[in-house]
């Protein structure tokens, strides 16, 4: 693969010739922080240039709240509610939990790194300019959301749920892509070709705006066969 000013090059999928448009990475520098005060989250909360570390969020409500030039570091998020929550140039870093409720959330200029997470819900939210890089996430659901410039970057995903969302300049590197669902998605230069692990549960037919490897394609190819009801005998 050849990186150019535009993005990747090279063959396993489109059109011969044609360039994948990079991902755009956030470039985050955070000002010197003050420690959050409280031990808790409010509704609609504003936080400025501060940092949340080590704390115990499980349960609590930050829903409306906006996190601007603000580091999370090490915090329990187990049933959170960051529902309609902004984060803004801003690094969350070994975040943990399960049920996590970020339904409708923006994530703008974002680092998400080593993240434990488990059943996020994540469905309507915006996510642009966003780098995940290592940890593990389970279950997450992205159904109807809008993916704008992000980078999947040795990470695990277990069964992420696209459905019906916007990919749109997304790019998976060194990471598993375990049992995804692309059902009704829109793809527009989704580059898979990094992905060290590719499996595709539903939505197959949606990957026309991606490209993939020729290696991935024959990993796939029982899962398009299915779907384009070809039956293969030996």
């Amino acid at each position: 693969m050849v990186r150019t000013g535009t993005g990747r090059t090279g063959g396993g999928g489109g059109r011969a010739g044609a360039a994948v448009k990079g991902a755009r990475r956030p470039q985050v520098r955070l000002p010197a922080l003050e420690p959050h005060a409280d031990a808790g989250l409010e509704p609609d909360g504003d936080y400025d240039g501060v940092e949340l570390r080590d704390l115990d969020l499980a349960g609590q409500d930050g829903g409306g709240a906006r996190f601007m030039d603000c580091a999370l570091t090490g915090c329990a998020l187990d049933e959170t509610r960051l529902r309609h929550t902004r984060f803004l140039d801003s690094v969350l870093t070994g975040l943990r939990g399960v049920g996590t409720d970020l339904a409708e959330a923006t994530l703008r200029d974002v680092e998400l790194i080593d993240a434990r997470l488990g059943g996020t819900q994540a469905y309507g939210a915006v996510l642009e300019r966003v780098v995940i890089r290592g940890g593990k996430i389970d279950y997450l659901n992205l159904r109807q959301a809008r993916l704008r410039d992000v980078v999947f970057e040795a990470c695990v995903l277990v069964e992420p749920d696209f459905g019906g969302a916007r990919l749109e300049r997304v790019e998976f590197v060194d990471c598993a892509l375990r049992s995804a669902d692309f059902t009704a998605a829109t793809l527009a230069d989704v580059d898979l070709r990094g992905a060290v692990e590719l499996g595709i549960a539903g939505g197959v037919d949606r990957l026309s705006g991606a490209v993939i490897s020729a290696a991935q394609l024959l990993d796939l190819a029982p899962v398009l066969a299915a779907e384009l009801g070809i039956r293969v005998e030996g």
